[in-house]
């Protein structure tokens, strides 16, 4: 048995930047089992998989996976994942719609961005802080709680002079965000999951329905700029809309192939 496989890179337009991931279209699903050792065989902080949904053209069911477990929402396989049904799969449809463990998610085409609309999360800012924040190596001037721990900074330079205790940061029961005001885009970010099998992942779409609300508060601006950055970096353009978030980033593809199982 054979199935396609495609590596995309997300959040930029250049190769060897903003965060790679692997994309599996399917025309069923496999067992849950095989797709988390297609993950885990593939090494990459994602891997999307996706079937068509029956009797609904531009309309599939997404699933993605770490090396180490399946995940209730990721970004940049989303993006990824757009980007290889607009340009292998269906070259003339400007939108895709996609079913989820996070609901319904749509991703239209928009000249040279691909644009996703997520669910927004609010983060909550009166919650205990874990001890363990500290292995971040720095003091952040405040944590809150949402799916992913969010620490915030004082500045752009902080947050890149970050080297984390990995060990202890895997302890923690969820991943964590650090972020900042930018020093040319409104806000940047990095983020750190060695619970989830990535210590750091390169650019995060779903850290940024978290990121959106918080910063759309605190500068009172609806439409941001954001640059993740990791070692490989990655911009993306944030709008809160309502309880949804608008995460507009290009692609890249970085290389096709098949994946030889047995029958």
């Amino acid at each position: 048995m054979e199935v396609s496989l495609y590596q995309v890179d997300a959040f930029t337009g250049e190769l060897f930047a903003g965060n790679p991931a692997a994309v599996c279209p399917l025309e069923d699903w496999l067992p849950t089992h095989l797709m988390q050792s297609i993950a885990q065989e593939n090494n990459l902080s994602e891997t999307a998989f996706f079937v068509p949904e029956e009797g609904v053209p531009g309309s599939y069911a997404l699933r993605w996976f770490t090396p180490t477990t399946e995940v209730d929402l990721c970004g940049h396989a989303t993006l990824a994942s757009a980007y290889v049904v607009f340009e292998f799969l269906d070259s003339t449809r400007d939108e895709v719609h996609f079913e989820s463990r996070s609901g319904p998610l749509n991703v239209r085409r928009k000249h040279q961005l691909l644009v996703m609309d997520f669910p927004s999360e609010v983060p909550e800012s009166s919650v205990p802080r874990p001890a363990e924040l500290a292995a971040l190596g720095a003091e952040p001037r405040a944590a809150l709680n949402a799916s992913y721990w969010l620490t915030v900074f004082d500045t752009e330079s902080e947050v890149r002079a970050l080297n984390p205790d990995m060990r202890t940061l895997a302890t923690l029961d969820k991943p964590v965000i650090a972020t900042a005001p930018g020093d040319s885009v409104d806000f940047v970010s990095r983020f750190f999951g060695p619970g989830w099998g990535v210590d750091e992942d390169p650019v995060t779409g779903s850290a940024h329905c978290i990121l959106t609300p918080y910063w759309a508060k605190r500068l009172d601006k609806r439409i941001l700029s954001a640059r993740q950055v990791s070692s490989r970096g990655g911009e993306l353009r944030c709008e809160l809309s309502g309880d949804r978030v608008l995460l507009a980033g290009r692609a890249r593809l970085f290389m096709t192939g098949r994946i030889l199982l047995p029958d």
